[in-house]
This record gives C-alpha cells, sequence and structure tokens, in this order.
C-alpha cells in the first residue's frame, strides 16, 4: 500500500511545469541555442537581452512558417476567393506572446526559458509596441486581420513599411513637443515579410 500524499507534496503537484511535453521543451531549446548561435552569431559571453529576445522570437517563427506554407499550398490547391485589405496604418501590438498563445507554444517556451536561467517577462518586454498608425485606424485594421484570420479567410494585410513608429509627445516647458517614436520596424522583422517590387522598363 503506498504512502498517502502530505498537504506539501500535493500542492506541489500544482505547478504549470509540466504541462509541455518534454520532447517540445528540448526541440525549443535546440531550437533557441541555433538561432543565438548560427542567426544571431552571439554566445552567452556576448549575448544581451535583445539577443535573447531575437534567439526566442526566430525559435517561435519557425514553428509559425510551416503553418504559414502549408495555408499557401492549399490556397492554391482550392484557389479560393482572396482579401486583400490595404490600410496606411496597421496597429498590431506585442506579436511574440500572442503568437505562442495562438500556436499553443507559450507553456512549452516559458519552460524552455525558465531551464536555460532566463526570464520570460524580461525577454516579452524588449519588444516594442508595432506603433505603425495612431491607434483608431490602425487599430480597426488590425481587428479586420483577426477577424479575418478567426474566419479562415484567405485574406492579406498589405501597409507601409514605415521606419518609424507612432510619434511620441513630451511637454517641454509648458509647450507640447513631438518626438520621433522609439519603435523601429527593423527590431520587429522576424515576422514580417517583404514582397519586392519588380520594375520592366517601358520602351516607348
Amino acid at each position: 500500500m503506498s504512502k498517502p500524499l502530505s498537504d506539501h507534496d500535493r500542492k506541489k503537484q500544482i505547478s504549470v511545469r509540466g504541462l509541455a511535453g518534454v520532447e517540445n521543451v528540448a526541440e525549443l531549446k535546440l531550437a533557441f541555442n541555433r538561432h543565438l548561435h548560427f542567426t544571431l552569431v552571439k554566445d552567452r559571453n556576448v549575448a544581451s537581452k535583445r539577443d535573447y529576445y531575437f534567439a526566442l522570437a526566430n525559435t517561435v517563427r519557425d514553428h509559425l512558417v510551416g503553418r504559414w506554407i502549408r495555408t499557401q499550398q492549399y490556397y492554391y490547391e482550392k484557389d479560393p476567393k482572396r482579401v486583400y485589405y490595404i490600410s496606411l496604418e496597421f496597429y498590431m501590438g506585442r506579436t511574440l506572446q500572442n503568437t505562442m498563445v495562438n500556436l499553443a507554444l507559450e507553456n512549452a517556451c516559458d519552460e524552455a526559458v525558465y531551464q536555460l536561467g532566463l526570464d520570460m517577462e524580461e525577454l516579452e518586454d524588449m519588444e516594442e509596441d508595432a506603433g505603425l498608425g495612431n491607434g483608431g485606424l490602425g487599430r480597426l485594421a488590425a481587428c479586420f486581420l483577426d477577424s479575418m484570420a478567426s474566419l479562415g479567410l484567405a485574406a492579406y494585410g498589405y501597409g507601409i513599411r514605415y521606419e518609424f513608429g507612432i510619434f511620441n509627445q513630451k511637454i517641454v516647458n509648458g509647450w507640447q513637443s513631438t518626438l520621433v517614436g522609439t519603435f523601429r520596424l527593423c527590431w520587429t522583422e522576424t515576422y514580417a515579410r517583404t514582397f519586392p517590387v519588380c520594375c520592366t522598363p517601358m520602351i516607348t
């Protein structure tokens, strides 16, 4: 007959750790190290928190890309009607945590980062809000994209690749001053996909 568990031992079973599969955690740790060393060309002696953030973001992106490609293949095979939503503004917010939740990777990533001795909240805070709009129309455009994705529509969002995000405001000597926004698109390139425009010379 097994010995009954004490209250302390029972409480130890109440933990978010262990919900993630061991295989997933091991694979995420391996992918994290691969991106840190081969994508960012850094090691633990010189890597910064931003480098760790990019390593994690690229690790999550690997799982996103596979689904994206399968979706595109399905579209080409079934040839559904497509929606092309063009907007000057997209106020998408932060993407790392949202992507982990949508891919059901949040628990596994949290455990992998914990085992690597890093703090998930610190890494998530490294991501800046993608301020590509004024908050109104930009947020509406983002909601349209989320809604179309939830409905499974073949939809694409096209916008402008701004160098800087929404401006910052500061009061100086009682007057409002406008400053360049801190958001830089190059810092969130992980989830961006560009489509180069090919120009053909016209014969006149």
